[in-house]
């Protein structure tokens, strides 16, 4: 049986994010156990959407593209599983901010 690659495509105005590592250190040089790390707020996003649809039918343009580095949200999407990766799928209005 051959294992196939999931390919994941939002929908609408939703964005897929891998997020990136928490700080394994505090700033005084103390090293945190898994359990007590932060899940972070900063990811890539892999994958958008086509736009949110609009009242007259045209579909308003996302303003992150793939590959962007962004801040979001603390609670922010609904984290998915796919082929033993973790992303958050989320709708662009919980990104705060693009990293540049």
């Amino acid at each position: 049986m051959a294992v196939t690659k999931l390919k994941i495509r939002p929908l609408g105005d939703k964005v897929l994010i891998k997020r990136l590592e928490a700080e394994s250190k505090t700033a005084g040089g103390i090293v945190l156990p898994e359990t007590a790390k932060e899940k972070p707020k900063r990811g890539r996003v892999i994958a958008v959407g086509d736009g949110k649809l609009l009242d007259s039918g045209e579909r308003a343009k996302l303003q992150v593209k793939t590959n962007d580095e962004v801040l979001f949200t603390s609670y922010a999407g609904t984290e998915v599983k796919v082929d033993g990766e973790e992303f958050v799928i989320m709708e662009e209005s919980d990104i705060l901010a693009v990293v540049e």
